[in-house]
């Protein structure tokens, strides 16, 4: 039986978009229920990439969050740099410098508002809790802001993740 092919997305914003809109973006690792991020050295080393991006106006990350087999960010993209191009970038950086292994694409949706961002960051930080990983999304390590240094290391706040547990 042939399975249904995969379209492909085109991760471009229409004209009218304006350049600081901020993105809710999906990166799935593959294969999906495989701990690849939840790990105190890659998570350091990934955050270290998104912080050189936010430092160097690759993108305007407001929110990153790493689970084990996925993550969540609230970006915007600098003009004259194409979300596509600088997110497959980005993957391909990751991949070769810690081994994670990545979905084909992404997914994308623009917000558009201030108030939508808000809740759309409060939906990523209660994804751990949801998982069932942490009881306080507070308690989650695996998290970048702005706000946080540059390099920001993983705290060892919950025992190791392993798949089929909650």
């Amino acid at each position: 039986m042939d399975l249904p092919q995969r379209q492909h997305l085109p991760h471009t914003p229409p004209p009218r978009v304006d350049s600081s809109a901020i993105f809710f973006i999906t990166v799935c690792c593959t294969p999906r229920d495989t701990n690849q991020l939840y790990h105190p050295d890659i998570a350091a080393r990934l955050f270290e990439t998104v912080a050189h991006r936010h430092d160097n106006q690759v993108w305007h990350a407001r929110l990153f969050l790493l689970m084990p087999d996925h993550l969540h960010a609230l970006l915007s993209f600098s003009p004259g740099k194409p979300m596509s191009k600088v997110v497959a970038q980005w993957k391909e950086y990751v991949a070769k410098a810690t081994g994670v292994r990545w979905q084909r694409d992404f997914f994308d949706h623009r917000l558009r508002s201030d108030e939508q961002w808000q809740v759309k960051a409060a939906y990523i930080e209660l994804n751990p809790v949801r998982n069932g990983l942490v009881r306080e999304a507070k308690d989650w390590p695996y998290v970048w802001r702005p706000e946080q240094s540059k390099v920001v290391s993983a705290r060892p706040a919950v025992a190791p993740y392993r798949a089929g547990t909650p």
